[in-house]
């Protein structure tokens, strides 16, 4: 089992990351991956760009250094009733739409209303990934999570970044071993990104691809092990 894509980076627009896409591509391209998704924050997070850097995603080339670039957000989850800090017309061109829990754009409350944001957010039919649900301090009912994922389509990402042990996410193993459970109980889709900072880290996903395979995740479930399975999960909502 290999994987051929990494759809979750940061380029230096969303200001506490380092590195331009074309840096990421070349990296890509040295590693062999076929495809990455450029995934900036959207703009309620600090230091994050304004809004028309998205709508302006279109400029950049559908390939650099032979890695396909899909254009995309990672967009904040901004209230308990599942908005996020983007419209629907900004969204509407965009390949990828990960939808994220973060502290620093919404204080976490209570198990039930963090569950309920992040489900709530999956009403955007633009919304095709749940990005990094692993995080002790923003308790999530994984039970409810990974019904809401089978019912509508969305993957839910596994988050190489959580898993490393410079993280200041709490308990992410852990709570992926249960989450994963859960997963494969609803045969939910799921996709393993790097959430890179700096193009060194593109398609670096060694502990979250390991953590899958100990738990016996069956690859027909894990998106990005083939582009084109990969694309019609991405599509799946928007037809």
């Amino acid at each position: 089992m290999k994987l051929v894509a990494d759809c979750h980076f940061h380029t230096i627009s969303s200001g506490h990351a380092y590195s331009t896409i074309g840096e990421y591509a070349e990296a890509a391209s040295e590693k062999g991956l076929e495809l990455i998704g450029m995934t900036d924050h959207g703009p309620a997070m600090w230091g994050g760009p304004h809004i028309f850097h998205f709508d302006n995603l279109k400029v950049i080339p559908g390939k650099l250094h032979g890695v396909e670039i899909l254009k995309g957000i990672e967009a904040n989850i901004i209230g308990f009733d599942g908005s996020i800090d983007a419209a629907d017309r900004n969204l509407e061109g965009l390949d990828i739409v990960i939808s994220s829990f973060h502290y620093p754009c919404l204080k976490p409350g209570s198990i039930n209303e963090n569950t309920a944001a992040v489900i709530k957010s999956m009403e955007n039919r633009y919304v095709n990934i749940i990005g990094h649900p692993d995080d002790s301090r923003i308790g999530l009912d994984y039970t409810e999570l990974a019904k809401a994922a089978a019912d509508s389509g969305v993957m839910i990402e596994v988050n190489n970044s959580s898993l490393k042990p410079s993280t200041y996410r709490q308990n992410a193993r852990e709570n992926y071993k249960r989450l994963l459970d859960e997963c494969y109980k609803h045969n939910v889709y799921i996709i393993i990104n790097s959430d890179a900072h700096i193009h060194t880290d593109i398609g670096e996903t060694k502990e979250a691809f390991e953590l899958v395979k100990s738990l016996g995740y069956p690859e027909e479930l894990i998106a990005n092990t083939n582009t084109v399975k990969l694309k019609q999960r991405l599509g799946i909502r928007r037809r």
